[in-house]
């Protein structure tokens, strides 16, 4: 590929891919990120330097490194992405529709069950936009993994990503009633402690912790579940089978409760609510396709089933 070629051809996408290269880590992880092979992507990376006459990245059988050249090119090519991506924009701005691809993180349960219909809807609304929706239970590392944003359920302890709180999915105790029948009746929240328990490690492993939703009282409980898991299905499923209580997200268990296949033990007895984050890197300038996801995800989760706007349930229940 001569010098003539790449100046009539598209730069950008050179430079895109050199940038995408860098922050992912290898080519093989930027042909994946880009959907190529990494062939392309070598051949893309060929051109740029042989257009720029320098070499901007060695690289060994095993190891990557920019040459001094190739970290000067970096700095300049984010730059210009960054500027072309608000020019872009403003040329757009009339339409006011995004174009191009958003990389998503979402949580397996939450992003397989509650999220697809909002996702249907952006795609309706702006149809020249295409979604990669990766289901995860981590949290990502944007810049090497290529993400956008992510939707993320609990607390967030990245303090270098912007957090929004979008809503809160409130959190109950259930067991089938094939459990119950064989165990003292449940009456007060003491004799939670002596059921057998499933436990959502994600969230709880050895110890409940509930509130009273008029009083504010708290009561803590050491568990040793007969099951532990990191799938919220995998919890709905075994108290269905009367494996022991669980403590879940309401939405997962709407369907069973109605059907009587699981009990709601204690209403006024809840976990606290697990709270529901959008989040992204700190960044100058955010492309329209991420501001208008952020601006629908702002105004659809808190009316999602199964979850509600941050901080509706009795503050003093919060306190503690």
């Amino acid at each position: 590929m001569n010098k003539k070629i790449i100046q009539t051809g598209d730069r950008i996408a050179l430079l895109q891919t050199f940038v995408r290269i860098v922050e992912s880590g290898s080519l093989s992880a930027a042909a994946a990120q880009l959907g190529t092979s990494q062939p392309t992507i070598s051949r893309r990376l060929q051109g740029l330097e042989q257009a720029l006459g320098v070499k901007l990245i060695q690289r060994t059988t095993h190891t990557m490194k920019l040459t001094d050249d190739g970290e000067r090119c970096y700095q300049h090519a984010r730059r210009l992405i960054e500027n072309w991506q608000i020019m872009e924009d403003e040329v757009s701005a009339a339409r006011d529709e995004p174009v191009g691809v958003l990389r998503v993180r979402a949580p397996h349960a939450f992003g397989q069950d509650q999220m697809i219909a909002p996702l249907g809807d952006y795609l309706g609304r702006y149809p020249q936009m295409r979604i990669e929706w990766i289901l995860n239970d981590r949290s990502p590392d944007f810049i090497l993994e290529g993400v956008d944003c992510a939707i993320h359920v609990g607390a967030v302890t990245d303090p270098n990503v912007v957090a929004v709180l979008l809503a809160e999915v409130p959190r109950i105790v259930v067991a089938a009633p094939s459990l119950l029948a064989n165990s003292a009746v449940v009456e007060d929240v003491a004799n939670l402690a002596d059921l057998p328990w499933i436990a959502l490690n994600t969230f709880y492993r050895n110890e409940v912790v509930l509130h009273h939703l008029a009083s504010g009282e708290t009561a803590r409980f050491a568990i040793s579940p007969r099951l532990s898991t990191d799938s919220l299905y995998a919890v709905r499923k075994a108290a269905l089978n009367g494996l022991g209580v669980a403590m879940v997200s309401s939405w997962v268990v709407q369907d069973d409760l109605q059907e009587g296949a699981l009990q709601h033990l204690l209403p006024d007895w809840q976990a606290a609510p697990l709270p529901i984050y959008l989040l992204y890197p700190y960044a100058s300038y955010y492309p329209a396709r991420l501001r208008k996801f952020i601006e629908m995800m702002k105004a659809v989760m808190p009316s999602l089933t199964g979850t509600r706007p941050a901080g509706v349930i009795n503050e003093a229940a919060t306190r503690t």
